[in-house]
């Protein structure tokens, strides 16, 4: 099977269409008037959180990928148009009838930045890393990605059979993924905590030049790059000549740094930053983020979050119309479904509609009373949990203070547990919270699978629950698209009929940029894509 007929069998994904966008919601071009793309310069790139990690494998904060994408290049790409996977490191692919294997012929003459080359060993090495050495404990998401994963097979220098336990459906996709990006051996021999530090050695347009965890990152153009997927808007090497990321957590700073010619662009612009960046001649470039929207994921064995009704009754009790205005603008959607409705296979759930009248009755039913503290109480315990969060988004204590006042008027009391990045990701390992508070970017369906299954990341810490597992078992074997997104709409369903996902928002992309950048980029997973941008004026 070709790879372009195995696209037709694994499906062409209707991923995010990430066309940028001022906040009038118009298109823009961002090179209308300024003529052909000039190389050279430093952008000058503001972050709203440090990058937890250098290593693409082990990153999945936006504000870390945005970084680490510019530094490996992956085995194919995802056109952002189309949701088509397309070739990268791979020239082409072939893929077994049930999806249990998957055969990809590298490019020739591909080298990492350390000169060695980019072959099949490289492949089963980065691969057999995860897997065996970081494991899903340290890659959540590339580890899914390689659940099942028997092995890897060197056919020849440039030849990669890639073997699991049974059908796959989703690892074509996957492939794509910052998180598989293909590093050098000597990275993937490291252990895991010195794979943070900034000395990663990749394929992709830039390098790592400076590296200062929590304060900033200085990326360099790699010279003779020349082997860029076909998604890029141009041959050959990057434009820029470097790239400083530093990180900016307050976003008045942000946009003044912005305003004032400091800062050339900006992550996580606020519909209140707008007429400042625009008075300056800036925009604000926006998509949304397909995958799962954010919401609060409970821990079903602690508290009264056990209690199925009660997880049923948040739902309905959260007004998201009033969440996106009041707090995030117009560039913003409300969650209307266990995915975002940018997501391959996504399906509209009527069941996630504002209804406090309907929350309040579901709780009356199941004995939950009110007290003399507004505070709902059912054998001596209050209806209260706490919902661990990080400041991964700027929005995101913003709107959980929201939710938690919508939340009270039907007697139910939020109690918020800001923590670091690091801390968030150390107590999802030890299902240590009563719920927590989060987003996962994928352009397809199978982050159901990552996020829900109880083999997966299961933050749930749920037991069997045979439907859904069905359905997340399905989805995997299946490579016709449409039965394939028939199977994760009823996953979906499933997710929320068992109270796993209480959504708020779709997580959106609003990124301030300056007069003199060009053609900055999203990806297909709504990422950023620094190879063609370029700065005019110079």
């Amino acid at each position: 099977m070709s790879s372009r007929s195995v696209l037709a069998g694994i499906g062409a994904l209707a991923a995010a269409s990430v066309v940028l966008t001022a906040c009038s919601g118009s298109s823009t071009s961002t090179t209308a008037d300024a003529g052909e793309p000039q190389p050279g310069g430093t952008l000058r790139y503001g972050l709203s959180g440090a990058p937890t990690c250098s290593d693409p494998a082990q990153s999945g904060t936006n504000q870390t990928i945005y970084v680490i994408r510019q530094i490996v290049d992956s085995l194919t790409d995802q056109d952002p148009e189309t949701g088509e996977i397309t070739p990268w490191l791979a020239d082409s692919w072939e893929v077994a009838p049930d999806a249990s294997s998957f055969t990809f012929t590298l490019k020739d003459g591909v080298t990492f930045s350390d000169g060695t080359p980019v072959d099949a060993e490289a492949v089963k090495a980065n691969f057999d890393s995860i897997v065996n050495t970081l494991t899903t404990a340290k890659s959540p998401l590339g580890g899914s990605y390689l659940s099942g994963y028997v092995g890897t097979t060197v056919v020849d220098p440039l030849t990669a059979k890639i073997d699991f336990n049974g059908p796959n459906a989703q690892f074509l996709q996957a492939t794509s993924t910052a998180q598989l990006g293909i590093q050098s051996l000597a990275t993937v021999a490291k252990p895991a905590e010195a794979r943070c530090d900034g000395s990663n050695i990749g394929s992709g347009p830039f390098t790592y030049a400076d590296y200062q965890q929590d304060r900033s990152v200085t990326l360099a153009k790699r010279t003779g790059y020349s082997w860029g997927s076909d998604v890029f808007g141009h041959d050959g090497e990057a434009y820029l000549d470097t790239i400083e990321f530093t990180v900016v957590p307050e976003s008045g700073v942000r946009t003044g740094s912005l305003s004032s010619n400091q800062l050339d662009a900006i992550s996580d612009a606020l519909p209140q930053d707008a007429p400042q960046i625009e008075a300056t001649g800036g925009r604000i470039l926006t998509t949304s983020n397909p995958g799962t929207p954010f919401g609060i994921q409970p821990n079903v064995t602690r508290g009264a979050l056990q209690d199925p009704e009660v997880r049923k009754a948040l739902v309905p009790a959260i007004d998201r119309q009033e969440l996106v205005d009041t707090i995030l603008g117009p560039d913003f959607k409300t969650a209307t479904s266990t995915l975002a409705s940018r997501t391959p296979g996504y399906t509209e759930l009527a069941d996630v509609t504002y209804d406090p009248e309907k929350a309040k009755s579901i709780l009356d039913a199941a004995g939950w009373v009110t007290g003399a503290d507004g505070i709902r109480e059912k054998d001596g315990q209050k209806l209260s949990f706490k919902v661990m969060f990080s400041a991964v988004f700027a929005g995101n204590q913003a709107i959980l203070e929201l939710t938690q006042q919508q939340l009270r008027e039907v007697g139910v009391d939020l109690q918020l547990e800001l923590v670091s990045n690091a801390e968030a990701t150390a107590r999802q390992g030890t299902k240590d919270y009563d719920s927590t508070y989060y987003n996962s970017t994928r352009a397809d369906g199978d982050i159901l699978r990552t996020s829900f299954a109880v083999d997966g990341r299961n933050l749930n810490a749920r037991g069997p629950i045979p439907d859904l597992d069905a359905s997340l078992t399905e989805e995997l074997a299946t490579t016709d698209t449409a039965e394939r997104n028939e199977i994760i709409g009823r996953a979906q369903q499933q997710v929320l009929d068992n109270g796993l996902w209480i959504p708020t928002i779709e997580l959106s992309q609003a990124i301030g940029a300056g007069p003199t950048v060009q053609d900055l980029k999203f990806e297909a997973s709504a990422r950023l894509q620094f190879f063609d941008t370029w700065l005019s004026g110079q």
